[in-house]
């Protein structure tokens, strides 16, 4: 009866075994070749990850907006004003940032004619209302102020408009005479928003409804003061960055990374045997999740951005080397193989977290007062390490207790730990 329960917990093991490792192959397989299935067509990682302007080239402009003291809320307008006029330019893939109190820098891959970019964002904004028939009714200079608000009647959020004088004399005739109709709201010639006048509005105080969310209300409200309050801005900083550099160095950078984690794989079975075999195969899924996460989440990845993610690399196979360490040293005092891995788990588990929790604060310092390529660097560092904690904690541990209990790992010798032949049979 014994020997039946083991041999179905044996099966039941060795099942759960070979569907872990199909599904991290599949998952493997398809993120560095990609395959097509019938009119479906799976990219493989590399062609679809979002790669930075030392990778591929283009124009990097850092502005700085011409006044003395910049609120942060003007400097947020500007930005919103500054991505829509990129946008305009059709270009995929751009990142505009903030950088100090009064600086905006926007990276444009594939560019190369920066002085026709820079001319084009460094253009005063040009906010216009106007009518279904394309009448022009208002313009940014007479609106005084837009705050994106929750609507207290019907629930949701919107855009709450105040007026100048002038502008709510120009507002109220509009609204009286477009009843029914649209007024749309042009920021240098592109449409953001588009409502439908309900009733004439004579006091200078508007509700513009239907963002799908507070961000979404807050961005169309940063536009529309960013029209009303043009901020001059100027270029102090423009770089040119060739293809050829991102041509070179992206292959040499993968080509590191493949002997890099070669070589992490081959240290990893010469020193742990079969249990480090385990870590393999969780680094891995380590290394594709990685990748993924990146592009869901819209990571640019530039050089230092590879260098942040080979490094976790290393920071998640240290996790498996303080925890197989530790069973190592119990395997020595005399434990059994199953009784070694829980408690090295156990005793390592401190350790591991203490260690990656001082990285992510590091990284997270560096996020925060960084800029640039400093903070592609942080935070490719902290997905990484949020990442290798789950692989090393939970998948690595998941596959050695499933070898232990299918047979595959039975004995010392299989965690690279050689005793004496008389502690061997006594383990």
């Amino acid at each position: 009866m014994q020997r039946r329960i083991k041999m179905k917990k044996k099966g039941k093991s060795s099942a759960l075994f070979i569907l872990i490792i199909a599904v991290i192959g599949l998952l493997a397989f398809a993120g560095f070749k990609g395959f097509v299935l019938g009119a479906y067509e799976f990219k493989s990682l590399d062609k679809v990850i979002t790669r930075g302007l030392d990778l591929q080239g283009g124009v990097s402009v850092l502005m700085e907006i011409q006044k003395d003291t910049v609120t942060p809320e003007e400097l947020q307008s500007a930005k919103e004003h500054i991505s829509l006029r990129v946008n305009t330019l059709g270009v995929a893939e751009t990142v505009v940032t903030t950088e100090g109190q009064k600086r905006i820098r926007v990276d444009i891959p594939g560019m190369t004619n920066s002085k026709e970019i820079v001319d084009s964002l460094s253009q005063s904004g040009n906010l216009v209302f106007k009518g279904p028939d394309g009448t022009e009714l208002l313009t940014g200079q007479d609106v005084k102020k837009a705050t994106a608000q929750l609507n207290q009647q019907q629930g949701g959020y919107e855009i709450g408009l105040e007026l100048n004088d002038e502008g709510t004399k120009k507002f109220a005739d509009a609204t009286g005479k477009y009843v029914g109709q649209k007024i749309s709201i042009y920021l240098d010639d592109q449409m953001i928003s588009s409502p439908t006048v309900q009733v004439q509005i004579s006091d200078g105080r508007a509700s513009i409804t239907g963002s799908k969310s507070l961000e979404e209300a807050k961005t169309t409200a940063g536009l529309i003061n960013s029209g009303a309050l043009p901020l001059p801005v100027k270029a102090v900083s423009v770089s040119n960055v060739g293809a050829d550099l991102g041509a070179t160095a992206f292959p040499n950078s993968i080509k590191a990374g493949v002997i890099g984690v070669g070589l992490v794989f081959l240290f990893m079975l010469f020193n742990y045997r079969r249990q480090g075999l385990m870590a393999d195969i969780a680094l891995t899924l380590y290394i594709v999740l990685t990748l993924l996460v990146f592009i869901e989440v819209g990571v640019t990845l530039t050089l230092p951005g590879i260098a942040a993610f080979l490094l976790t690399i290393g920071v998640a196979v240290d996790a498996n080397i303080l925890n197989f360490e530790r069973t190592k040293e119990e395997l020595k005092k005399g434990y059994s193989v199953k009784a070694a891995v829980k408690k090295g788990g156990e005793n390592a588990l401190s350790s591991i977290v203490d260690s990656n929790v001082t990285t992510l604060l590091a990284s997270l310092i560096l996020y925060m007062i960084g800029s640039g390529t400093v903070k592609g660097f942080a935070i490719t560092l902290m997905i990484g390490i949020v990442i290798s904690l789950f692989t090393g904690l939970v998948v690595t541990k998941i596959l050695v207790n499933l070898a232990v209990d299918m047979g595959l790992i039975t004995k010392p010798s299989h965690f690279g730990v050689k005793l004496h032949k008389e502690d061997e049979k006594h383990a």
